[in-house]
C-alpha cells in the first residue's frame, strides 16, 4: 500500500449545512479519482461478489426499489441504480442516505460520495467525524481492488493496525475539515474527535490496551 498520508491526500472532503430549519442537512462528501473506467467502478460498487472482496458481504433484493443489508453494518433501501452513474440508498434508517455518483475523467472516475442526516440528528458538522473515517477505509479498500491489490478478508483487514494507521490519519483530516467549514464548535468538535478515536482506534485510543 502506498504511503498513508500519499492515500489520505488523494481523497477530497467537505462537510456543509444545506437547507433551513426542519429540513436542514449535514452532508458529509467524499471524492477522489481511480484509474479505472466508470464501468469497471459501477460493477466494483454494486456486484455482490466484487463488494465481497474489498466491502463486506452484500445481500438483499439488489435493485431499485429494493432492499439490502450489509454484513456488520447497515440495511437499507435502493432509492436510485443508474447504471453506471448514479446509486443512491438509505443507511440503517430512513433519513440516513447515502449517494455515489461516478463521472468520467478522461480514462478515469471520479467517484462522489455523500452522506447527508438530518442536522436536528447529526447536531453539527462534527457529525462528520462519526461516518468519515469508515468512508475513508473503504474508499481505500476500494482503491487497492482496483489496483489489484486483493485483501483476502476485508472484516479483518479493517481491524488491522494497517488500516488503524489510516482512520487515525483520516480523523485527523476530517478535524481539519470540520473545523474550517465553521458547522461546529470546538467543544462540539473535540467530543466527536474522542468517540471517533473510540470507535476508529481502539488500542490508540485506549493507552491501557495491549
Amino acid at each position: 500500500m502506498k504511503d498513508v498520508l500519499e492515500e489520505l491526500a488523494a481523497t477530497a472532503r467537505e462537510v456543509a449545512r444545506r437547507g433551513a430549519g426542519d429540513d436542514e442537512l449535514i452532508a458529509v462528501t467524499l471524492r477522489r479519482e481511480y484509474p479505472a473506467g466508470v464501468e469497471e467502478v459501477w460493477e466494483a460498487v454494486t456486484d455482490p461478489e466484487r463488494l465481497a472482496r474489498w466491502f463486506a458481504p452484500v445481500g438483499g433484493d439488489l435493485r431499485e426499489g429494493g432492499t439490502f443489508s450489509v454484513e456488520g453494518n447497515a440495511e437499507g433501501e435502493i432509492r436510485e441504480c443508474v447504471r453506471p452513474s448514479a446509486l443512491t440508498v438509505t443507511w440503517g434508517g430512513p433519513v440516513s442516505v447515502v449517494g455515489v455518483r461516478l463521472s468520467a475523467s478522461g480514462a478515469s472516475t471520479v467517484l462522489e460520495l455523500e452522506h447527508t442526516v438530518p442536522a436536528a440528528f447529526a447536531g453539527s458538522g462534527a457529525g462528520a467525524l462519526y461516518v468519515g473515517p469508515g468512508w475513508d477505509v473503504a474508499l481505500l479498500g476500494l482503491t487497492l481492488w482496483l489496483r489489484g491489490e486483493l485483501v483476502e478478508d476485508p472484516a479483518a483487514w479493517e481491524a488491522s493496525p494497517e488500516v488503524w494507521e489510516v482512520s487515525a490519519g483520516s480523523i485527523e483530516a476530517w478535524i481539519a475539515t470540520v473545523t474550517a467549514s465553521g458547522t461546529a464548535t470546538d467543544d462540539e468538535v473535540a467530543a466527536a474527535t474522542a468517540a471517533a478515536r473510540a470507535q476508529f482506534t481502539p488500542e490508540q485510543a485506549d493507552p491501557a490496551a495491549g
